[in-house]
C-alpha cells in the first residue's frame, strides 16, 4: 500500500514518506513553468482527518529538527510565503509552526515600504530581518512583492525614486537575477530558503472574502483595496508565473502549494520543512568526554546544596528505588 493511501486510512503517519507529498508541488523546470499545470483544490488523497494526523506528526518532528538546529548554531532557515489575498498565509504560518520554541523562531510581515524603506535598495529591508544562525525566519511577503505588485503597479515603482537611466525594460529581468544572486550568496552562507506560493483559486478567494464580510469579528481581515487588487487577477498570476519561472532553482527552490483546502496546504509546508531539515540534519553538539568528571562533581555539589527537608527527600526516595519499595 502506497504512503498516501497509509495516510488517508489513518495507518501510523510516523511511517509516512513525505516525499509524496513535496515533490509534486516543487517546481522542478522552471524553463517550462506554467502556473496553470498546478491545480488548486488538490487533496492528495488525503481527508482532513489523516491531515491533521500527519500535520500533528510533522509539527512533533519539526520541534524537534528546531531545537537541533538551534543548539547546533550553523544552519539557518529562511521560509517565504506568497500568494493572492486570503490565499492562506497567516493561518499556515499559525498552524505548521505551532509549539515552535518562539526563542528560534522569527516571523515578518512586509507591509507597504515605509519612507526610510524607500530611501534604501528594494532588498535592504529584508535584509536586515534575515534569520541569525540557528534560527528560523518566516517572510509573509517577501522581496518577490518587487516582482508583482511593484510590476502590476508601475506607479509603485515610480515611488521608489530610481535614477531615470536605471528604470529600463531590463529592470524586471535585472530584479531576477539580483534576487537570484542574493539567495546564492545566503545559502552558500549557510542560510536555506524554501519558498511557497499559496496556489488559491478566484472562485475560493471570492468565497473566503464573503466569509469574511458575514462575520464582524473578521472585518479587520477586509480592506477595499482587496477588491481593487482582485480585479487585476490575471496580471497577478502572470506577474507570479514569471518571477516563480525566473527564480526557482535548486539552492532555493518554490514550492506551488495547492491552497482552495487549507488543510492541506499545511500538510506540503509541514512535510516540505521537515522533509528539508531531515536532510540538513543539525545535530546536538558533542559535550567533551573529558569533562564528565566537572560535571559529576558539579551535580554532587547541588545535590548537597539543597535544603534539609529535600536531602531527607531525596535519600528516601534513594531507597525505595533502590528496593523496589519492598523491606530488605
Amino acid at each position: 500500500m502506497g504512503d498516501k493511501k497509509r495516510a488517508e486510512k489513518g495507518e501510523n503517519p510516523k511511517n509516512v514518506d513525505l516525499s509524496a507529498f513535496v515533490r509534486p508541488f516543487t517546481v522542478s523546470d522552471p524553463r517550462n513553468f506554467r502556473l496553470k499545470q498546478f491545480a488548486t483544490a488538490e487533496k492528495g488523497g488525503l481527508d482532513k482527518h489523516a491531515a491533521r494526523q500527519l500535520l500533528d506528526v510533522n509539527r512533533a518532528r519539526l520541534d524537534e529538527l528546531q531545537q537541533r538546529l538551534y543548539a547546533e548554531n550553523r544552519w539557518s532557515l529562511l521560509l517565504i510565503f506568497q500568494g493572492m489575498d486570503a490565499a492562506g498565509k497567516d493561518s499556515a504560518v499559525e498552524h505548521v509552526m505551532r509549539g515552535i520554541n518562539p526563542q528560534g523562531c522569527e516571523v515578518h510581515s512586509f507591509k507597504v515600504p515605509t519612507t526610510k524603506e524607500l530611501d534604501h535598495d528594494f532588498l535592504w529591508r529584508s535584509t536586515i530581518a534575515l534569520p541569525e544562525r540557528g534560527r528560523i525566519g518566516i517572510f509573509n511577503r517577501s522581496y518577490y512583492e518587487e516582482l508583482t505588485v511593484v510590476r502590476v503597479h508601475p506607479e509603485v515603482l515610480a515611488k521608489q525614486r530610481l535614477p531615470a537611466k536605471l528604470v529600463s525594460k531590463n529592470i524586471w529581468r535585472e530584479r531576477f537575477e539580483d534576487i537570484t544572486a542574493f539567495e546564492r550568496y545566503l545559502s552558500r552562507n549557510g542560510t536555506m530558503i524554501l519558498k511557497f506560493f499559496l496556489h488559491v483559486s478566484k472562485e475560493e478567494q471570492r468565497k473566503r472574502f464573503l466569509d469574511r464580510l458575514e462575520e464582524p469579528a473578521k472585518w479587520w481581515k477586509f480592506s477595499m483595496g482587496d477588491i481593487a487588487e482582485r480585479a487585476l487577477w490575471d496580471k497577478y498570476q502572470a506577474a507570479y508565473q514569471d518571477a516563480i519561472r525566473n527564480t526557482a532553482t535548486a539552492f532555493a527552490p518554490w514550492h506551488v502549494v495547492p491552497a482552495d483546502h487549507k488543510w492541506f496546504a499545511r500538510v506540503v509546508i509541514s512535510a516540505t520543512i521537515v522533509e528539508a531539515l531531515e536532510k540538513l540534519d543539525p545535530k546536538f553538539p558533542k559535550v567533551d568526554k573529558s569533562q564528565s568528571p566537572e560535571y559529576e562533581t558539579v551535580r554532587k555539589a547541588l545535590l548537597a546544596d539543597a535544603p534539609k527537608a529535600a536531602r531527607a527527600a531525596s535519600k528516601v526516595s534513594g531507597k525505595t528505588s533502590g528496593n523496589g519499595g519492598r523491606k530488605g
